[in-house]
């Protein structure tokens, strides 16, 4: 049995390496510089724009027309794909790239978050455009169906689904619920006390099959309420240690952007990390985190009430902005003010790492408690979004078949005490992989109807100008 799990563990790690290489870091950035100049650089051009329409919009009168009494509003459904982003790769995933890419990683994840904005905002105008209509009048869509009624590829739309339904027990359950089960067993530790792994499992196992009985409403109206709040708690947790080291934060971006094109000696007398290294690491946990080109978070959007595709994809844009350019860099900067990055720090996972960092600079035992608590909400919200993509993969492998649908949460739920009482470490690597797969069907799909999206938003910022055609 050892033997074969080594042979496994083998062969997951040359393919990884494969998904992973030179090609699919070209394919990714390729394809959000291509669409950044197809929609000439809106994402930089039109971000104030964007902002107003997104979170200016939260302050003024709510307009509920032409929204279905089973649609998300569009703040829910951003909500619902925000609480799939942000996770656990927004603390351990960030942590562990600096780990293994040095500080340089944060430059590459900032690059692969510029041009992701252009890239989740496209995947989410077609997945509006090309949306469904369920039988209770409800909206629902996704890669897989601009691939199918979109570009005619009923077979690339069957692969997206099934990879994205793989991926959901990875990247969205099994490596968050280890996370979880450490988190609580870290918290209960500044007490002096300890609790089972099965029982965690078996606690977050119950919360998640409740919240999968409600549907994508539900989970909707949770993520609305929850991820607000643990995004604000853990920014300004990450503010407190970024002004108690305020007049070491220059030299901190100096070593990003030293360490993004200069190969860096590992802390602790590992090998260099080498700038290969920092490009693939910061890339790959910036898809991680954001998610720019899987495909998974226009599932969400898909199901918004928004009459315009465009409108709903610029949150798309303040997703990408808030999930890796404020809460990952907020995670950087803790990270390297803190120093763990050098000595031990380099035989820490990510999320002890993180841990040290926020210990090492906040007073008493308040690291703790802010770290912990944040990945148990990060983890947990990232549990309940991807159950929603899982659930929309699934239902378009099975034509919406309700045992299907019931087979699939049953197992999703399962697969949380899974998750609890084994390692994550494995399934961190194993998400990069089913991350790659899912996304290469979604990102051929976003080149060949690019023209699509360039239409779509030349027509939507024209009639946006004074005088345009029936705009606000």
């Amino acid at each position: 049995m050892e033997t074969f799990l080594q042979a496994l563990t083998a062969l997951h790690t040359a393919v990884n390496a494969a998904v992973w290489g030179p090609p699919m870091l070209a394919l990714l950035l390729g394809t959000g510089i291509y669409l950044t100049v197809r929609l000439r650089c809106f994402q930089l051009r039109r971000f104030p724009l964007v902002l107003r329409r997104t979170l200016g919009s939260l302050f003024a009168p709510s307009r509920r027309e032409g929204r279905r009494a089973g649609d998300l509003t569009p703040f829910q459904a951003v909500s619902t794909a925000l609480a799939s982003t942000v996770g656990t790769g927004n603390i351990a995933g960030v942590t562990g790239a600096i780990l293994l890419g040095g500080a340089g990683a944060v430059f590459w994840m900032w690059v692969s978050a510029l041009f992701g904005m252009a890239t989740k905002f496209s995947e989410i105008v077609l997945a509006v455009r090309y949306r469904q209509t369920a039988p209770d009048g409800s909206h629902y869509g996704g890669p897989m169906y601009y691939m199918e009624k979109g570009l005619g590829m009923p077979r690339l739309a069957a692969a997206f689904a099934l990879f994205g339904g793989l991926a959901c027990f990875g990247i969205g359950n099994i490596a968050q619920a280890a996370e979880i089960s450490g988190a609580v067993n870290g918290l209960l530790s500044l007490a002096g006390r300890s609790v089972p792994d099965w029982a965690v499992g078996a606690v977050l196992a119950g919360l998640t099959g409740a919240a999968l009985m409600g549907g994508v409403k539900r989970i909707g109206q949770i993520a609305g309420v929850l991820v607000p709040f643990m995004a604000v708690f853990y920014l300004l947790a990450g503010a407190a240690v970024i002004c108690l080291r305020l007049p070491e934060v220059p030299h901190a971006f100096a070593l990003i952007l030293q360490g993004a094109f200069t190969p860096q000696a590992a802390a602790g007398g590992a090998a260099g990390y080498g700038l290969s290294q920092a490009i693939r690491q910061g890339v790959a946990r910036g898809v991680f985190s954001n998610e720019a080109g899987l495909g998974s978070a226009p599932m969400a959007h898909a199901s918004a009430g928004a009459k315009s595709p465009v409108e709903q994809g610029l949150w798309g844009v303040f997703e990408v902005f808030v999930d890796t350019i404020l809460i990952c860099t907020v995670t950087a900067l803790t990270v390297i003010l803190s120093g763990v990055c050098q000595g031990d720090g380099a035989f820490l996972t990510g999320g002890q790492a993180a841990a040290a960092a926020f210990n090492a600079v906040l007073p008493g035992r308040w690291g703790g408690i802010v770290l912990q608590v944040s990945m148990l909400f990060f983890s947990l919200t990232t549990i309940l979004g991807w159950s929603c993509y899982g659930q929309r993969c699934w239902d378009y492998l099975s034509g919406g078949s309700p045992l299907a649908g019931r087979v699939y949460r049953l197992v999703y739920t399962g697969a949380c005490f899974v998750g609890a009482v084994g390692s994550g470490r494995l399934m961190w690597s194993l998400s990069d992989t089913l991350n790659a797969m899912m996304a290469i069907p979604n990102l051929i799909a976003l080149l060949l109807l690019s023209g699509e999206v360039a239409q779509s938003t030349r027509q939507y910022f024209a009639s946006s100008r004074p005088g345009g055609a029936g705009r606000r």
